[in-house]
Protein backbone atom coordinates (compact mmCIF):
# COMPACT_ATOMS: atom_id res chain seq x y z
CA UNK A 1 0.00 0.00 0.00
CA UNK A 2 1.04 3.90 -0.78
CA UNK A 3 0.58 6.62 -0.05
CA UNK A 4 -0.13 8.40 -3.53
CA UNK A 5 -0.63 12.03 -2.66
CA UNK A 6 2.77 11.80 -0.46
CA UNK A 7 4.51 10.57 -3.16
CA UNK A 8 2.60 12.28 -6.32
CA UNK A 9 3.85 15.73 -4.37
CA UNK A 10 7.19 14.15 -3.76
CA UNK A 11 7.72 13.62 -7.36
CA UNK A 12 6.33 16.45 -8.85
CA UNK A 13 8.72 18.73 -7.17
CA UNK A 14 11.30 16.62 -7.89
CA UNK A 15 10.95 16.64 -11.54
CA UNK A 16 10.19 20.24 -11.15
CA UNK A 17 13.69 20.52 -11.07
CA UNK A 18 17.07 19.86 -12.69
CA UNK A 19 19.44 17.00 -11.53
CA UNK A 20 23.13 18.68 -11.88
CA UNK A 21 25.31 16.84 -9.59
CA UNK A 22 26.55 13.35 -9.20
CA UNK A 23 23.99 11.13 -7.83
CA UNK A 24 25.30 9.53 -4.63
CA UNK A 25 26.11 5.38 -5.08
CA UNK A 26 26.29 2.32 -3.15
CA UNK A 27 26.41 0.28 -5.91
CA UNK A 28 29.34 -2.27 -5.60
CA UNK A 29 28.91 -2.12 -2.02
CA UNK A 30 28.09 -5.02 0.21
CA UNK A 31 26.64 -3.53 3.89
CA UNK A 32 26.36 -5.95 7.32
CA UNK A 33 23.79 -4.61 9.61
CA UNK A 34 24.64 -4.57 13.09
CA UNK A 35 22.64 -3.93 16.14
CA UNK A 36 25.12 -2.84 18.73
CA UNK A 37 23.59 -3.88 21.93
CA UNK A 38 23.54 -7.18 20.21
CA UNK A 39 26.80 -7.63 18.77
CA UNK A 40 30.22 -7.56 21.18
CA UNK A 41 30.65 -6.08 24.05
CA UNK A 42 33.74 -3.98 24.67
CA UNK A 43 33.62 -2.02 28.12
CA UNK A 44 32.19 -3.77 30.89
CA UNK A 45 32.33 -0.62 32.80
CA UNK A 46 28.46 0.74 30.55
CA UNK A 47 26.82 -2.41 31.40
CA UNK A 48 23.99 -1.41 33.40
CA UNK A 49 21.07 -3.27 33.27
CA UNK A 50 22.54 -5.64 31.56
CA UNK A 51 20.57 -9.38 31.50
CA UNK A 52 21.74 -11.77 29.30
CA UNK A 53 18.81 -14.05 30.24
CA UNK A 54 15.98 -11.64 28.83
CA UNK A 55 15.35 -11.32 25.01
CA UNK A 56 13.84 -7.66 26.16
CA UNK A 57 17.08 -6.33 27.99
CA UNK A 58 20.27 -4.55 27.49
CA UNK A 59 22.67 -7.33 27.12
CA UNK A 60 25.87 -5.18 26.76
CA UNK A 61 27.17 -4.23 23.44
CA UNK A 62 28.84 -1.08 22.55
CA UNK A 63 30.85 1.35 20.07
CA UNK A 64 33.90 -0.46 21.41
CA UNK A 65 33.20 -4.01 20.91
CA UNK A 66 32.15 -3.05 17.20
CA UNK A 67 35.23 -1.46 17.14
CA UNK A 68 36.90 -4.10 18.30
CA UNK A 69 35.25 -6.55 15.85
CA UNK A 70 35.86 -4.57 12.56
CA UNK A 71 38.39 -6.85 11.43
CA UNK A 72 36.21 -9.80 11.19
CA UNK A 73 33.61 -7.96 9.48
CA UNK A 74 36.05 -6.68 6.81
CA UNK A 75 37.47 -10.11 6.63
CA UNK A 76 33.89 -11.24 5.77
CA UNK A 77 34.07 -9.09 3.33
CA UNK A 78 31.52 -6.22 4.16
CA UNK A 79 32.71 -2.90 2.70
CA UNK A 80 29.71 -1.08 4.52
CA UNK A 81 28.81 -0.91 8.38
CA UNK A 82 24.84 -0.21 8.79
CA UNK A 83 24.75 0.57 12.87
CA UNK A 84 21.09 0.38 14.23
CA UNK A 85 20.45 3.76 16.36
CA UNK A 86 22.89 4.77 18.94
CA UNK A 87 21.89 7.95 20.44
CA UNK A 88 20.52 8.76 23.40
CA UNK A 89 17.20 7.00 24.60
CA UNK A 90 15.02 6.75 27.06
CA UNK A 91 15.95 5.33 30.40
CA UNK A 92 12.27 3.74 31.41
CA UNK A 93 11.45 0.16 30.19
CA UNK A 94 8.78 0.12 28.38
CA UNK A 95 6.42 -2.97 28.15
CA UNK A 96 8.71 -4.78 29.96
CA UNK A 97 11.50 -3.74 26.93
CA UNK A 98 14.44 -2.09 27.45
CA UNK A 99 15.72 0.36 24.68
CA UNK A 100 18.46 -1.55 23.59
CA UNK A 101 17.63 -1.47 20.11
CA UNK A 102 18.00 1.87 19.64
CA UNK A 103 14.32 3.37 17.86
CA UNK A 104 12.65 4.78 21.09
CA UNK A 105 15.25 8.19 21.11
CA UNK A 106 15.34 10.69 23.93
CA UNK A 107 18.18 12.82 22.55
CA UNK A 108 19.40 12.74 19.08
CA UNK A 109 22.80 14.23 19.13
CA UNK A 110 24.05 11.90 21.81
CA UNK A 111 25.12 8.71 22.57
CA UNK A 112 23.54 6.58 24.35
CA UNK A 113 25.90 5.50 27.72
CA UNK A 114 25.13 2.00 27.25
CA UNK A 115 26.79 2.27 23.48
CA UNK A 116 29.25 4.66 24.94
CA UNK A 117 30.19 8.32 24.23
CA UNK A 118 30.54 10.45 21.07
CA UNK A 119 34.06 9.87 21.21
CA UNK A 120 33.67 6.16 20.81
CA UNK A 121 31.74 6.80 17.63
CA UNK A 122 34.10 9.30 16.20
CA UNK A 123 36.85 6.34 17.19
CA UNK A 124 34.37 3.73 15.11
CA UNK A 125 33.92 5.64 12.52
CA UNK A 126 37.56 6.69 11.99
CA UNK A 127 38.44 2.86 12.46
CA UNK A 128 36.29 1.49 9.62
CA UNK A 129 37.18 4.57 7.11
CA UNK A 130 40.62 3.69 7.97
CA UNK A 131 39.82 0.20 7.06
CA UNK A 132 38.07 0.95 3.92
CA UNK A 133 34.49 0.87 5.24
CA UNK A 134 31.76 3.21 5.07
CA UNK A 135 29.51 4.11 7.70
CA UNK A 136 25.61 3.81 7.47
CA UNK A 137 23.84 5.30 10.44
CA UNK A 138 19.94 4.52 11.06
CA UNK A 139 18.01 8.00 11.94
CA UNK A 140 14.45 8.02 13.19
CA UNK A 141 12.95 10.66 12.12
CA UNK A 142 8.87 10.08 13.48
CA UNK A 143 8.85 9.63 16.35
CA UNK A 144 10.62 9.89 20.22
CA UNK A 145 10.23 7.04 22.63
CA UNK A 146 7.62 6.60 24.47
CA UNK A 147 8.69 8.27 27.98
CA UNK A 148 11.67 10.73 26.02
CA UNK A 149 11.11 14.28 28.47
CA UNK A 150 10.53 16.03 24.76
CA UNK A 151 7.02 14.38 25.18
CA UNK A 152 6.12 16.23 28.16
CA UNK A 153 8.09 19.29 27.79
CA UNK A 154 6.72 19.99 24.52
CA UNK A 155 3.99 18.47 23.18
CA UNK A 156 3.58 21.10 20.53
CA UNK A 157 5.41 18.90 18.94
CA UNK A 158 3.82 16.06 18.47
CA UNK A 159 0.43 14.89 16.91
CA UNK A 160 -3.13 14.12 19.20
CA UNK A 161 -5.58 11.53 19.25
CA UNK A 162 -7.55 14.35 17.88
CA UNK A 163 -5.57 15.07 14.75
CA UNK A 164 -5.37 11.02 13.95
CA UNK A 165 -9.12 11.31 14.14
CA UNK A 166 -9.26 14.14 11.63
CA UNK A 167 -7.02 12.91 9.25
CA UNK A 168 -7.07 11.26 5.94
CA UNK A 169 -3.52 10.07 5.94
CA UNK A 170 -3.70 7.66 9.40
CA UNK A 171 -0.13 6.38 8.11
CA UNK A 172 1.22 9.80 8.53
CA UNK A 173 -0.84 11.44 11.41
CA UNK A 174 -1.63 8.45 14.06
CA UNK A 175 1.22 6.68 16.29
CA UNK A 176 3.14 3.86 15.39
CA UNK A 177 3.28 1.41 18.09
CA UNK A 178 1.60 4.11 20.30
CA UNK A 179 4.95 6.50 20.05
CA UNK A 180 4.89 9.95 20.09
CA UNK A 181 4.49 10.83 16.31
CA UNK A 182 6.29 13.94 15.71
CA UNK A 183 4.92 16.87 13.43
CA UNK A 184 7.87 17.38 11.07
CA UNK A 185 5.62 20.27 9.43
CA UNK A 186 6.51 22.34 13.09
CA UNK A 187 9.85 24.18 12.21
CA UNK A 188 10.74 23.01 15.53
CA UNK A 189 10.42 19.66 14.83
CA UNK A 190 11.99 19.82 11.23
CA UNK A 191 14.95 21.90 12.72
CA UNK A 192 15.54 19.20 15.20
CA UNK A 193 16.05 16.20 12.94
CA UNK A 194 18.08 18.17 9.93
CA UNK A 195 19.66 18.94 12.32
CA UNK A 196 20.91 15.73 13.58
CA UNK A 197 21.43 14.73 10.32
CA UNK A 198 23.84 17.84 9.58
CA UNK A 199 25.50 16.76 12.88
CA UNK A 200 25.98 12.84 12.44
CA UNK A 201 27.41 14.13 8.96
CA UNK A 202 29.95 16.16 10.90
CA UNK A 203 31.07 12.70 12.45
CA UNK A 204 31.69 11.26 9.59
CA UNK A 205 29.00 9.09 8.52
CA UNK A 206 28.67 8.52 4.92
CA UNK A 207 24.69 7.09 4.55
CA UNK A 208 21.93 6.72 6.23
CA UNK A 209 19.06 4.32 6.43
CA UNK A 210 15.87 6.38 7.55
CA UNK A 211 13.53 4.16 9.66
CA UNK A 212 9.68 4.45 8.94
CA UNK A 213 9.46 6.64 6.40
CA UNK A 214 5.59 5.44 5.50
CA UNK A 215 5.00 7.62 8.52
CA UNK A 216 6.90 10.85 8.10
CA UNK A 217 5.17 14.25 6.31
CA UNK A 218 5.95 14.35 2.49
CA UNK A 219 7.04 18.12 2.50
CA UNK A 220 9.72 17.03 5.14
CA UNK A 221 10.82 14.52 3.21
CA UNK A 222 11.49 16.38 0.32
CA UNK A 223 13.75 18.93 2.07
CA UNK A 224 15.60 16.19 3.39
CA UNK A 225 16.29 13.90 0.26
CA UNK A 226 17.07 17.59 -1.36
CA UNK A 227 20.09 18.12 1.66
CA UNK A 228 21.30 14.66 1.41
CA UNK A 229 21.73 14.74 -2.35
CA UNK A 230 23.21 17.61 -2.16
CA UNK A 231 25.83 16.95 0.41
CA UNK A 232 26.35 13.91 -1.10
CA UNK A 233 24.93 11.39 1.44
CA UNK A 234 23.69 7.67 0.23
CA UNK A 235 20.35 7.71 1.76
CA UNK A 236 18.22 4.06 2.32
CA UNK A 237 14.32 4.38 3.29
CA UNK A 238 12.65 1.63 4.54
CA UNK A 239 8.88 0.92 3.70
CA UNK A 240 8.08 -2.11 5.34
CA UNK A 241 6.83 -4.93 2.64
CA UNK A 242 7.60 -2.43 -0.53
CA UNK A 243 7.05 -3.72 -3.23
CA UNK A 244 8.99 -2.43 -6.70
CA UNK A 245 6.40 -0.40 -7.50
CA UNK A 246 7.28 1.31 -3.84
CA UNK A 247 10.36 1.48 -4.68
CA UNK A 248 10.56 2.95 -7.85
CA UNK A 249 8.20 5.89 -6.82
CA UNK A 250 10.57 6.55 -3.34
CA UNK A 251 13.25 6.63 -6.05
CA UNK A 252 11.94 8.70 -8.06
CA UNK A 253 10.70 11.37 -5.23
CA UNK A 254 14.58 11.44 -3.81
CA UNK A 255 15.85 8.51 -1.98
CA UNK A 256 18.65 6.53 -3.69
CA UNK A 257 17.55 3.18 -2.39
CA UNK A 258 14.87 1.18 -0.28
CA UNK A 259 14.48 -2.70 0.90
CA UNK A 260 12.82 -4.64 -1.60
CA UNK A 261 10.58 -6.72 0.45
CA UNK A 262 8.92 -8.27 -1.85
CA UNK A 263 12.26 -9.93 -3.18
CA UNK A 264 12.86 -10.70 0.25
CA UNK A 265 9.79 -12.79 0.38
CA UNK A 266 10.13 -14.55 -3.02
CA UNK A 267 13.67 -15.50 -2.06
CA UNK A 268 12.36 -17.03 1.89
CA UNK A 269 9.32 -18.87 0.21
CA UNK A 270 11.48 -20.45 -2.75
CA UNK A 271 14.41 -21.38 -1.41
CA UNK A 272 13.73 -21.53 2.59
CA UNK A 273 10.33 -22.84 1.66
CA UNK A 274 10.60 -25.07 -1.34
CA UNK A 275 8.04 -22.93 -3.00
CA UNK A 276 9.55 -22.68 -6.76
CA UNK A 277 10.75 -20.18 -8.43
CA UNK A 278 8.45 -18.67 -10.18
CA UNK A 279 7.77 -15.52 -7.23
CA UNK A 280 11.11 -14.53 -7.53
CA UNK A 281 11.02 -14.48 -11.32
CA UNK A 282 7.79 -12.40 -11.36
CA UNK A 283 9.56 -10.01 -9.10
CA UNK A 284 12.74 -9.77 -11.11
CA UNK A 285 10.29 -9.46 -14.37
CA UNK A 286 9.55 -5.72 -12.73
CA UNK A 287 13.20 -4.28 -12.73
CA UNK A 288 12.23 -2.30 -15.71
CA UNK A 289 10.31 0.12 -13.31
CA UNK A 290 12.98 0.88 -11.26
CA UNK A 291 14.80 3.63 -12.10
CA UNK A 292 18.30 2.65 -10.47
CA UNK A 293 17.94 -0.75 -10.25
CA UNK A 294 22.02 -1.56 -8.93
CA UNK A 295 20.81 0.61 -5.97
CA UNK A 296 18.24 -1.25 -4.17
CA UNK A 297 18.62 -3.16 -1.02
CA UNK A 298 18.53 -7.16 -1.22
CA UNK A 299 18.51 -8.79 1.55
CA UNK A 300 17.55 -12.36 3.04
CA UNK A 301 16.75 -10.82 6.27
CA UNK A 302 17.06 -8.01 8.94
CA UNK A 303 16.20 -6.92 12.71
CA UNK A 304 12.30 -6.70 12.17
CA UNK A 305 11.53 -9.65 10.32
CA UNK A 306 12.12 -13.70 11.60
CA UNK A 307 15.26 -15.28 10.83
CA UNK A 308 16.03 -16.42 7.46
CA UNK A 309 17.45 -19.76 8.66
CA UNK A 310 14.48 -20.21 11.03
CA UNK A 311 12.38 -20.99 7.34
CA UNK A 312 12.79 -24.33 8.48
CA UNK A 313 11.74 -26.97 11.31
CA UNK A 314 15.05 -28.54 11.32
CA UNK A 315 18.65 -26.67 11.61
CA UNK A 316 20.49 -28.74 9.00
CA UNK A 317 18.11 -27.90 6.54
CA UNK A 318 18.22 -24.02 7.22
CA UNK A 319 22.08 -24.03 7.09
CA UNK A 320 21.95 -25.90 4.20
CA UNK A 321 19.47 -23.47 2.57
CA UNK A 322 20.92 -20.34 3.82
CA UNK A 323 23.84 -21.16 1.89
CA UNK A 324 21.89 -21.22 -1.30
CA UNK A 325 20.17 -17.82 -0.07
CA UNK A 326 23.92 -16.34 0.55
CA UNK A 327 24.68 -17.10 -3.32
CA UNK A 328 21.73 -16.49 -4.51
CA UNK A 329 21.95 -13.02 -2.71
CA UNK A 330 25.40 -12.13 -4.19
CA UNK A 331 24.23 -12.95 -7.59
CA UNK A 332 21.47 -10.58 -7.54
CA UNK A 333 21.30 -6.62 -9.46
CA UNK A 334 20.92 -4.31 -5.97
CA UNK A 335 22.75 -3.34 -2.61
CA UNK A 336 23.18 -6.76 -0.89
CA UNK A 337 22.56 -6.14 2.99
CA UNK A 338 23.53 -8.84 5.72
CA UNK A 339 21.86 -9.00 9.11
CA UNK A 340 24.56 -10.06 11.95
CA UNK A 341 24.36 -13.59 12.30
CA UNK A 342 22.99 -14.71 8.89
CA UNK A 343 26.67 -15.62 7.73
CA UNK A 344 26.54 -18.62 10.70
CA UNK A 345 22.55 -19.75 9.64
CA UNK A 346 21.83 -17.96 12.92
CA UNK A 347 18.14 -18.85 14.39
CA UNK A 348 15.65 -16.60 15.52
CA UNK A 349 11.45 -15.97 15.40
CA UNK A 350 9.79 -12.91 16.02
CA UNK A 351 11.05 -9.90 17.84
CA UNK A 352 12.95 -10.40 20.17
CA UNK A 353 13.98 -13.50 19.00
CA UNK A 354 15.99 -13.03 15.90
CA UNK A 355 17.86 -10.72 17.86
CA UNK A 356 19.87 -12.85 19.88
CA UNK A 357 23.51 -11.88 21.01
CA UNK A 358 25.72 -12.49 18.05
CA UNK A 359 28.28 -15.44 18.38
CA UNK A 360 32.00 -15.59 16.96
CA UNK A 361 34.74 -17.97 15.57
CA UNK A 362 35.36 -19.43 18.65
CA UNK A 363 31.63 -20.51 19.77
CA UNK A 364 30.68 -21.68 16.00
CA UNK A 365 30.25 -25.19 15.51
CA UNK A 366 31.64 -26.79 12.47
CA UNK A 367 28.34 -26.66 10.78
CA UNK A 368 27.72 -23.22 11.04
CA UNK A 369 31.69 -22.44 10.16
CA UNK A 370 30.58 -24.38 6.81
CA UNK A 371 27.82 -21.61 6.35
CA UNK A 372 30.42 -18.77 7.35
CA UNK A 373 32.90 -19.93 4.55
CA UNK A 374 30.28 -20.17 2.33
CA UNK A 375 28.99 -16.50 2.91
CA UNK A 376 32.67 -15.11 2.51
CA UNK A 377 33.35 -16.99 -0.30
CA UNK A 378 30.05 -15.83 -2.16
CA UNK A 379 30.78 -11.91 -1.23
CA UNK A 380 34.29 -12.58 -2.55
CA UNK A 381 33.02 -13.71 -5.75
CA UNK A 382 30.60 -10.78 -5.77
CA UNK A 383 33.36 -8.21 -5.35
CA UNK A 384 36.00 -9.95 -7.38
CA UNK A 385 33.31 -9.84 -10.72
CA UNK A 386 32.44 -6.42 -12.30
CA UNK A 387 29.27 -8.08 -13.81
CA UNK A 388 27.93 -9.66 -10.95
CA UNK A 389 28.74 -6.35 -8.94
CA UNK A 390 27.40 -3.86 -11.16
CA UNK A 391 25.93 -5.28 -14.04
CA UNK A 392 23.08 -4.83 -15.55
CA UNK A 393 20.40 -7.79 -15.16
CA UNK A 394 18.38 -9.70 -17.90
CA UNK A 395 16.35 -13.02 -17.19
CA UNK A 396 16.43 -15.91 -19.62
CA UNK A 397 13.47 -17.59 -20.63
CA UNK A 398 13.69 -21.00 -19.12
CA UNK A 399 10.58 -23.05 -20.55
CA UNK A 400 7.62 -23.76 -18.73
CA UNK A 401 8.49 -27.38 -17.38
CA UNK A 402 11.66 -26.49 -15.86
CA UNK A 403 10.31 -22.97 -14.34
CA UNK A 404 9.39 -23.84 -11.33
CA UNK A 405 13.26 -25.40 -10.54
CA UNK A 406 15.54 -23.24 -12.56
CA UNK A 407 16.03 -19.41 -12.85
CA UNK A 408 18.66 -18.33 -14.95
CA UNK A 409 19.99 -14.68 -16.07
CA UNK A 410 22.72 -12.66 -16.87
CA UNK A 411 25.13 -10.22 -15.45
CA UNK A 412 26.82 -7.70 -17.65
CA UNK A 413 28.75 -5.12 -17.83
CA UNK A 414 31.65 -3.68 -20.27
CA UNK A 415 31.80 -7.10 -22.23
CA UNK A 416 31.94 -8.91 -19.29
CA UNK A 417 28.76 -11.47 -18.61
CA UNK A 418 27.97 -14.06 -15.81
CA UNK A 419 25.28 -16.65 -16.00
CA UNK A 420 23.51 -16.93 -12.64
CA UNK A 421 21.50 -20.57 -12.23
CA UNK A 422 19.43 -21.25 -9.29
CA UNK A 423 18.29 -24.78 -8.83
CA UNK A 424 15.21 -25.48 -6.39
CA UNK A 425 15.19 -29.19 -7.22
CA UNK A 426 16.05 -31.84 -4.44
CA UNK A 427 18.29 -33.59 -6.46
CA UNK A 428 21.57 -33.19 -8.72
CA UNK A 429 20.28 -32.31 -12.34
CA UNK A 430 21.45 -31.96 -15.70
CA UNK A 431 19.62 -29.24 -17.80
CA UNK A 432 20.28 -28.85 -21.88
CA UNK A 433 18.30 -26.04 -23.21
CA UNK A 434 17.91 -24.84 -26.91
CA UNK A 435 20.09 -21.31 -26.77
CA UNK A 436 17.35 -19.84 -29.40
CA UNK A 437 14.45 -20.72 -26.74
CA UNK A 438 16.52 -18.90 -24.12
CA UNK A 439 17.21 -15.54 -26.03
CA UNK A 440 20.69 -16.08 -25.24
CA UNK A 441 23.49 -15.74 -27.74
CA UNK A 442 27.11 -18.01 -26.76
CA UNK A 443 29.68 -19.12 -28.50
CA UNK A 444 30.16 -22.91 -27.84
CA UNK A 445 32.59 -23.48 -24.89
CA UNK A 446 33.68 -26.33 -23.01
CA UNK A 447 32.54 -27.41 -19.79
CA UNK A 448 32.50 -24.54 -17.15
CA UNK A 449 32.58 -24.41 -13.37
CA UNK A 450 31.02 -22.28 -10.97
CA UNK A 451 33.17 -19.37 -9.46
CA UNK A 452 31.49 -20.10 -6.14
CA UNK A 453 34.14 -22.78 -4.57
CA UNK A 454 33.32 -25.88 -2.99
CA UNK A 455 30.26 -26.32 -5.52
CA UNK A 456 29.88 -28.93 -8.08
CA UNK A 457 28.43 -27.13 -10.40
CA UNK A 458 29.05 -27.08 -14.72
CA UNK A 459 28.15 -25.52 -18.12
CA UNK A 460 28.94 -25.69 -21.58
CA UNK A 461 27.46 -24.87 -25.08
CA UNK A 462 27.67 -26.57 -27.99
CA UNK A 463 25.73 -27.36 -30.90
CA UNK A 464 23.21 -24.41 -29.67
CA UNK A 465 22.69 -25.82 -26.58
CA UNK A 466 23.24 -24.58 -22.77
CA UNK A 467 24.10 -27.79 -20.71
CA UNK A 468 23.57 -27.20 -16.96
CA UNK A 469 24.84 -29.84 -14.33
CA UNK A 470 23.67 -28.33 -11.12
CA UNK A 471 23.85 -29.40 -7.71
CA UNK A 472 20.12 -29.98 -5.32
CA UNK A 473 19.04 -26.82 -3.68
CA UNK A 474 21.59 -23.68 -4.57
CA UNK A 475 22.72 -20.70 -7.09
CA UNK A 476 25.60 -20.88 -9.18
CA UNK A 477 27.58 -18.27 -11.25
CA UNK A 478 29.62 -19.07 -14.44
CA UNK A 479 31.31 -17.11 -16.57
CA UNK A 480 30.52 -16.84 -20.02
CA UNK A 481 32.30 -15.43 -22.84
Amino acid sequence: MRSLVLLGALLASVQAGAQTAPLPSFEGQVIYQVMPDRFADGNPANNQGVNLDDPRAWHGGDLAGLTGKLDYIRALGATAVWLTPVYQQQTANTSGTAPYHGYWPADFRSVDPHFGTLADFSAFVKAAHGGGMKVVLDQVINHYGYEAAAVKVRPQWFTTDADCQASAQKDIDCPLAGLPNLKQSNPEVADVLLGADDFWRTQGVDAYRYDAIKHVEGPFLKTLFARNRAAGTWTLGEWYDADTGTVADWQKAGLDSLFLFSMQAAMKGSIMGGQGLDTVRAVLERQGELPRPGEVAMFLDNHDVPRFAQGSLFEDVGRERTKYGLRALMTLRGVPVLWQGTEIAQRGGADPDNRRQMRFENQWTPDERAVYDVARDAIAVRKASPALSRGTLALLNVPDAQAGNLLLFTRTVQGQRVLAAWHGGKTRETYSLKLAGLKLGAADIRATTTLFAGQDAKVSVSGGYLHLSLPPQDAAAFVLP
